[in-house]
């Protein structure tokens, strides 16, 4: 073993057991990368080791930081934040769930399909996780632990629903997936909405289950509205709106007509546009999202800028090569090293947030999977399907961190626990769907163009 693959190996494990200090991750990347360059000049001053990693080196880093932050497709981060947040201060999930709770009232099991419909709707138009779930837990949770909902099984739905904000178009990880990849946003846009909506469906289909075998867990009310024509418009009415703003998004970029950067100020204004038109624009209103929206993509570029110097250095020191020699050499086909790198996925999600995974694991590991002969974009999506179990696993399960920070006090974190156990079994049947049935995330991309 060389020593600059000593160096990355030392690098890696530092990373880890660094993260579980609580200090910022972006300076842990940074800190870290600057620390192993020197590494780098020492080992090939002192100890003529020839590396990459050397004075020249430095000025390298900076510039690759400077492209980062002069890229244009990172400009849709902010203004998809912003279109994510404002949505959540406009009242429009708010409305949806009166509707929807009106119209699936009678059904066992109602209440929590609606919340899994409204989150599906919530996910196609925020992309931020925090939201959804704090969103879905004020309006959700309650009505249905006053309707006798079994407790696990609300705080479950809320968590998971929450989540598929992270997947459904258009995204956030998807975005900074695309980047990081060189890889067209279109394309995973495409390639996530069937597998974001298997899993939505596979969701409604447990709910229903679960209740009709065990009836208790989701009663159905005694007051329940008889569905008229009438009950149907206000509906489609309360539809409407969301669903305007989600086509006017995605169906600009899937049909060419816009860049994501530019579909993403096409969202924000107009998700500005129905608060006002619900009454809910204000100058607080408008002040507190900005100062979210500055507060999460300044969160969310610290870490890149972070882990671009640290994926570069990591680089330098031959960890690509390195992992790409471990991955290769493992006992099994090309199908078995795609597993691996899920299971490893799976893992590290238990401990570390998807930003540091994507930006940093991710373009280690794909330039294998392409060597083996896959479809990148089938790739890209079932990691980020893999990375979406990541905010439900403990210890570091922020969706869980979310709906108890909202959920009632007599709602402990066991029962959350215990809630999301079930959706993380349905989201990895989810992934070995669309692991089995690549056509699940290559169709639509194929028939788009």
């Amino acid at each position: 073993m060389s020593v600059g693959d000593i160096l990355s190996i030392l690098m890696f494990v530092a990373f880890i057991a660094l993260i579980f200090t609580g200090f910022p991750v972006a300076w842990i990347l940074g800190g870290l990368a600057v620390l192993f360059t020197a590494f780098g000049i020492i080992a090939e001053v002192d100890f003529a080791v020839p590396l990459a990693v050397n004075w020249d080196y430095t000025a390298l880093t900076v510039d690759r930081v400077w492209d980062v932050m002069n890229n244009w497709v990172l400009v849709a981060l902010p203004m998809f934040i912003f279109m994510g947040l404002m949505l959540d201060r406009s009242g429009v999930a708010r409305r949806l769930m009166n509707d929807f709770v009106r119209l699936f009232g009678g059904i066992r099991g109602g209440m929590a399909i609606t919340v899994v419909l409204i989150g599906v709707l919530l996910a196609a138009s925020t992309g931020i996780i925090g939201a959804s779930v704090v969103l879905l837990a004020l309006l959700g949770l309650p009505q249905m632990l006053e309707r006798g909902y079994e407790p696990t099984l609300a705080a479950g739905t809320v968590c998971a629903v929450g989540t598929l904000g992270i997947l459904i178009p258009p995204s956030i990880m998807l975005v900074l997936m695309a980047d990081r990849m060189a890889m067209s946003v279109g394309d995973l846009f495409l390639g996530a909405l069937f597998p974001g909506l298997l899993l939505g469906s596979l969701f409604v289909i447990y709910i229903l289950g679960y209740a009709y075998l065990k009836p208790s867990a989701a009663p159905v009310p005694d007051d329940t509205e008889p569905v008229n024509m009438a009950l149907l418009l206000d509906v489609l009415v309360a539809i409407l709106a969301p669903a305007g703003l989600i086509i006017a998004v995605l169906g600009s970029i899937f049909f060419g007509i816009a860049t994501p950067t530019e579909a993403a100020g096409v969202g924000a204004f107009g998700a500005t546009l129905l608060a006002w038109f619900n009454g809910q624009l204000s100058l607080p209103v408008v002040k507190s999202v900005l100062q979210e929206t500055s507060r999460t993509t300044a969160y969310i570029f610290a870490i890149f800028i972070g882990a671009t110097a640290y994926s570069l250095v990591l680089r330098g020191l031959g960890g690509d090569a390195l992992i790409a020699d471990i991955l290769h050499g493992l006992p099994f086909s090309p199908t078995g090293v795609v597993i691996a790198i899920l299971f490893f996925v799976f893992i590290l999600g238990f401990f570390l947030d998807w930003i540091e995974i994507t930006l940093i694991v991710l373009p280690l590991v794909s330039p294998v999977v392409m060597s083996l002969g896959f479809d990148l974009v089938w790739f890209t999506v079932l990691f980020a399907v893999c990375l979406q179990t990541s905010f439900l696993t403990p210890p570091v399960g922020f969706a869980i961190f979310y709906m108890k920070g909202v959920a009632p006090p007599e709602m402990s974190a066991r029962t959350i626990y215990r809630g999301v156990i079930p959706f993380i079994l349905l989201q990895l049947i989810g992934l070995i769907c669309i692991f089995l049935w690549q056509d699940i995330v290559l169709w639509l991309p194929s028939q788009a163009y």
